[in-house]
């Protein structure tokens, strides 16, 4: 990576040069409406006796839900946005090129969907890649790794694993480390699907593309995944300034809520250890992220859901939207539909007029075979 003194100002300018950077070399995912899904959210749950909000009464918030469907993006996730920046920056380094740092590549550790980004930003660029991931990674994901011509080493599935196995690959090849969410290049580079979300939004409701009566002229909130926090906070810094809301969604599964749990005692926790169905979201909140979501506050809270209201979600879209999106792609709507405190958050603030809430769609990288078994649990 660049040399952390060199980066851009983790501002919304910077998020907005970023673009400039990656966007000849990604989609630019549509957004999408579904009157079903916002009816639903918009609609009281119908009992709660059996939930973790047993004895509440069910919220009755106005949501209309705008969907940026990153599953449609190169290599199926949001994940090439900070990789094609992140590379684009050491390009233009001084000196890296010259001294032959192209050809000693760059290396990284992820379970699947930044590795399956920078190796294909590292294919397009010519220069080799090294992916550290872990053994329990879909197969369908170390697949797509190994398809863009990267080498893929194998790592135990902790954070500290996969950067011990990585700084040997650094010491044997010289390659420089590109990490999947710890750098303002790599959330710079992801924020640029926050300015894409609000701008195809307004857009749509200015044309009156809207299927929701009511809407008004742009995004109120905006709700992502959280993992290591590299897209939640790059989306963060799209919505500097702009009085658009953001907010982060979790899995609770086995302490996957680190972020939650950090946010509210004030001190971020640097480890977890947890198997939950949203494989992209195992990873601690980093440093860099943390500085903007919490010390910055420019996230508005966190919220976490179940491993059943994940799948729960997942089910809808698939059923509902007819759109293929992996777990941690869902957490976000889990929230929307299923969590009571940010139900009642948003029936408190948004009142009569309600919100228009985006939803980010991180990506897509399921298997069949998985589908099939995730489905099975709400059999």
């Amino acid at each position: 990576m660049a040399d952390i003194s060199t980066t851009a100002p983790l501002t919304r300018a910077s998020v907005q040069a970023a673009h400039a950077i990656v966007a000849p070399h990604i989609h630019r995912t549509p957004v999408v409406a579904s009157q079903t899904l916002t009816t639903l959210a918009s609609t009281p749950q119908a009992d709660l006796s059996s939930t973790r909000f047993a004895g509440r009464t069910p919220a009755k918030p106005r949501i209309r839900l705008w969907f940026k469907c990153e599953n449609l993006q190169r290599i199926g996730a949001f994940k090439v946005r900070g990789a094609f920046h992140a590379v684009g920056k050491l390009l233009q380094e001084d000196g890296w090129v010259q001294d032959g740092g192209k050809e000693r590549g760059v290396v990284t550790h992820s379970s699947g969907n930044h590795a399956q980004a920078l190796a294909l930003a590292a294919k397009e660029h010519g220069i080799p890649a090294h992916i550290i991931m872990p053994s329990i990674s879909v197969p369908q994901k170390i697949a797509a790794t190994r398809g863009y011509g990267a080498n893929v080493v194998f790592s135990g599935s902790t954070a500290a694993e996969r950067e011990a196995v990585a700084a040997e690959v650094i010491a044997e090849t010289g390659a420089r480390l590109v990490p999947p969410y710890d750098h303002p290049d790599i959330m710079l580079g992801q924020g640029t699907m926050g300015l894409e979300l609000q701008e195809q939004a307004a857009e749509l409701m200015s044309k009156g593309s809207s299927p929701y009566k009511g809407s008004g002229k742009g995004l109120d909130a905006i709700i992502t995944p959280c993992g290591g926090g590299g897209m939640l906070s790059g989306v963060a810094l799209s919505c500097e300034g702009t009085g658009i809301k953001v907010f982060g969604a979790e899995p609770s599964y086995q302490g996957a809520d680190d972020a939650k749990r950090g946010f509210e005692s004030g001190e971020r926790v640097l480890s977890v250890s947890s198997l939950t169905v949203a494989d992209g979201l195992r990873t601690p909140l980093g440093k860099y992220p943390w500085s903007v979501i919490y010390e910055r506050k420019l996230v508005e809270s966190m919220y976490s859901v179940t491993e059943e209201e994940i799948v729960s979600a997942m089910r809808l879209v698939f059923e509902r939207m007819k759109m293929v999106v992996e777990p941690s792609a869902c957490v976000p709507l889990a929230v929307a539909l299923y969590d009571e405190d940010f139900r009642s958050m948003v029936e408190r603030e948004a009142g009569e007029e309600g919100w228009d809430l985006g939803i980010v769609f991180s990506g897509g990288n399921v298997g069949a075979d998985a589908l099939g078994k995730l489905f099975g649990l709400r059999e």
